[in-house]
């Protein structure tokens, strides 16, 4: 089933090589462009099925993503599981929130879901945004798990794929000592 992903983010054009400045800070010689899969509504619905089946059973109440990608992602696993979707914002310090409306209520059961997972930052958030409301996070579903250590959350991680891409920080970055541009995705530059 692996290789079954990753010829989805492939045949999207999704795998890119280059010089990349990754939302976490961090540097990275690929970047995995989650909008070139999720702009064909076959393959979200496919990834987001797999994150779905692997919590179907866990009583989910309720999905929730950062803005943006986790979105799509968490509207589509929700339709999937039957449930709602929230998504968390980001705060004006710090973090993620609740805006719009949108609640959670205690003790109500969760999925996380976010599209690429480099460092965990956006996950973190999430989580930290439906404890805030009492709300009980029982999983966390991503599309592509890249860090290069397991993350621990305390909960069920499901990734639709495990990968490893070299990244570094700023200083230690081997493609900026070499003076290669360094691209910031979503910048309309990839």
């Amino acid at each position: 089933m692996m290789s079954d992903v990753e010829d989805i983010f492939v045949k999207a054009g999704a795998v890119l090589k280059g010089h990349f400045l990754l939302a976490s800070g961090l540097h990275s010689p690929v970047y995995w462009e989650k909008f070139r899969v999720l702009q064909f509504p076959a393959y979200t619905e496919q990834l987001c099925g797999m994150i779905a089946d692997y919590f179907r059973e866990e009583g989910i109440q309720m999905v929730a993503g950062p803005t943006t990608g986790g979105v799509i992602l968490a509207s589509e696993v929700a339709r999937q599981l039957g449930t709602r979707a929230v998504y968390a914002e980001r705060a004006e310090s710090e973090g993620r929130t609740f805006r719009r409306g949108q609640s959670i209520s205690p003790g109500e059961r969760v999925l996380v879901v976010d599209d690429v997972m480099t460092a965990g930052g956006s996950v973190r958030d999430v989580i930290d945004a439906v404890s805030a409301l009492d709300g009980k996070v029982v999983g966390i579903g991503v599309l592509v798990d890249r860090a290069m250590q397991p993350i621990d959350f305390g909960v069920p991680l499901y990734s639709c794929l495990r990968t490893v891409a070299e990244t570094y920080t700023p200083e230690k970055c081997p493609q900026c000592a070499a003076g290669e541009p360094l691209v910031k995705p979503g910048s309309g530059q990839t």
